[in-house]
């Protein structure tokens, strides 16, 4: 059974950072595109950032220059660095991963149960 935690968020300021992280674990044998999505009150899940096993990324406009993605791939884990944060980053925070069970199995998405980011003073 595989699981995705996320830690790292929290209540921070306009113009701070937080770092999330996120943990896979389970049976897995190999995890192609790690991402971060996020949802705010009232609206959908919207994509932030992604990585892919080559380190290849892409941000939503929103976020470029302020956010950083970035994974670890020895510890099946992808973080994401928040920097000059604004009230409009509040969100709750998913990780996903696409990632197979088998060497000759299928790529299946996973998510976290979310991490809440808040911005405010």
């Amino acid at each position: 059974q595989v699981q995705l935690v996320e830690s790292g968020g929290g209540l921070v300021q306009p113009g701070g950072s937080l770092r999330l992280s996120c943990a896979a674990s389970g049976s897995i044998f190999s995890i192609n595109v790690m991402g971060w999505y996020a949802q705010a009150p009232g609206k959908g899940r919207e994509l932030v950032a992604t990585i892919d096993v080559g380190g290849s990324t892409t941000y939503s406009d929103s976020v470029k220059g302020r956010f950083t993605i970035s994974r670890d791939n020895a510890k099946n884990a992808a973080y994401l660095q928040m920097n000059s944060l604004k009230p409009e980053d509040t969100a709750v925070y998913y990780c996903n991963a696409v990632l197979k069970l088998y060497r000759r199995g299928d790529y299946y998405s996973y998510w976290g149960r979310g991490s809440q980011v808040t911005v405010s003073s």
